[in-house]
Order: C-alpha cells, then structure tokens, then sequence
C-alpha cells in the first residue's frame, strides 16, 4: 500500500493502481482504512483536482462507507466544502461539481435546503459557471420530490411551498440576469425552472378530479407567469449603442429563451403568449434566432 500510494500520488490518472487500493482496502474490515482513503484522495486533488480517477475512487469508499453508518451528514457536509474549496481554486471544474451532484442522491431535506442556500452564494460570485446551476437543478428537483411526496401523504401546504421556493428562484435568477448581460449558463438555468413551473402547475389542468375553481387558478397562474417572463425578454431585447457585444448577446439568448418558451407552454396559452409579443426588436431577434439558430442547446 505504500508503494501504491507514492505511484498514484505521481499518476493520479493510472486507474489500475487506484483499483489495486479498492482490492486490498475491500478485504479489511477496519473503518480507519476508508478514512485513510478519502484523506489520500483528498491530498491527491489539492494538486490535481481534475482527476477523474481520484474522485470516482472517493464515490468509491463514501459507498462503502454508506453501508456501515446509520448517518452520513458529516462526510457529506465536508464533501461539500472539499468541493467548494477545489472549485474556487480550478475554475470550471466539471468533474468536482459532478461528484458534488453524485452526493445530492444521500442528503435529506435538510441538507438539500443548505446546499441550495450555500451554492445560491457561490453561483452569485460565478455566473458563468454551468456545472454549479447544475448542482442547484438536481437541489431544487430533490426538493420538489420531497413536496410530491408530501402532497401524496395528504399534506395540503406542499403545493403552496413549491409555488414559493419556485418563485424565489426564478426572482433571483431573473435579478442576475439583468445584471450580468449574455450569461448562458443564467439563461439555461431559466429554461430549467421556467418547465419544471410549466409542468407543475399546468399538469392538473385538465385533470378532471380537480374542482373548477382549482383549474382557474392554476390557469391564472400561467399567465401571470408568461407576462412575467415577457416582460424579462422585452427589457434583455431592448439594444444599446455601446460597443460591447453584451447587449447583443443579452439580445439573442432573450429572443432564443421566448422562443424555447413558445414550443413549451400548452396549446391553449401559446396563441395568447403571440399576440402579446408586439417588440418589433424581439420580433427580428426571433426570426433572427430562427434562421441562424440558437446561441446555446435546449434543455
């Protein structure tokens, strides 16, 4: 095991001699061993924290570890700040927020509403980040399980929790857009939420079990959401003269997102949602956007 250790502390990336770890390590039955582990890992990511190996061989024992302990808030917690600490040093570090995305799948609800509110820090200081959004869409869907799961159990509050942790998002989400121009990863984040709100609240409907009254307000809903999201697109569509090319990215990623949202809204909503586009810039910025295509995929 020593002479394991100095090899992959010189190859971080030779995955036979991380697998020779979990071999030999598998065979113990010794807790410290695993601990030992992670503390080697970690020592291995402080100068290469992009290795693939390295991380998957932490999911490795963390999974082990799992399998003996009744709680793993701590490991979790210093997980967490392992990850935050690595990314504020390795800018754009996919493979450190992935395994940050990997440990959402062992937080309750009261670790997910931490690291929703920690990460909501961190993403305000790295807006071009996509791998930290990415990390709050897997928090916020954890959350929204939890409500459905809820809601199932006959709780009547789940419902209006979701409408306002949705909202907040999307306000917050929509400050920052308005505050950095032509950030795609803020625009993508804005797909998420906008269709995970489209599915929740226009799901019931039709649903005929729902009382009239109930399908009015969802209804409501709907509209006052869409005029919402229009007027965001019409203040991003309105151009300047300066000579940055923000404004014109800020611009076309605006057209691109109505233009995304009109292909996800319901059948009934989409013809409201045209008449109401009358900003003859956002008209040519989506048949701009039509013709050349879109700056970035859809979600």
């Amino acid at each position: 095991m020593k002479c394991n250790k100095a090899l992959v502390l010189l190859s971080p990336d030779f995955g036979t001699a991380w697998n020779s770890r979990k071999l030999i390590v598998s065979k113990k039955t010794q807790a410290s061993m695993f601990t030992d582990e992670l503390r080697l890992s970690a020592l291995v990511l402080s100068y290469s924290p992009k290795s693939e190996q390295a991380w998957s061989h932490r999911r490795w024992v963390i999974k082990n570890m799992a399998k003996n302990r009744t709680t793993l808030q701590e490991i979790l917690r210093e997980e967490s700040d392992l990850v935050e600490k690595i990314a504020e040093r390795s800018k754009m570090n996919y493979r450190a927020w992935n395994h940050r995305c990997w440990l959402v799948s062992y937080m309750d609800r009261e670790q997910g509403d931490t690291g929703t509110e920690q990460s909501k820090m961190w993403a305000g200081l790295h807006v071009a980040d996509h791998s930290c959004f990415h990390y709050r869409m897997l928090l916020i869907i954890r959350i929204l399980e939890d409500c459905c799961r809820k809601q199932e159990e006959g709780s009547c509050d789940s419902c209006v929790e979701v409408y306002l942790i949705w909202q907040e998002e999307l306000d917050w989400n929509e400050e920052f857009i308005k505050r950095y121009l032509g950030r795609e990863a803020l625009w993508l984040y804005c797909r998420f939420l906008s269709l995970l709100w489209i599915r929740h609240f226009t799901s019931d409907v039709n649903d005929v079990s729902s009382s009239q009254k109930s399908q009015s307000s969802i209804q409501v809903n709907v509209s006052v959401f869409l005029d919402k999201e229009l007027l965001l697109v019409n203040s991003c569509s309105e151009g300047s003269d300066d000579e940055f090319e923000d404004f014109e990215e800020q611009a076309i990623c605006s057209a691109s997102y109505m233009l995304w949202l009109t292909k996800q809204i319901p059948e009934t909503k989409k013809l409201e949602l045209r008449e109401k586009i009358e900003n003859e810039r956002l008209d040519a910025m989506l048949k701009l956007v039509s013709l050349r295509g879109p700056p970035f995929g859809a979600i």
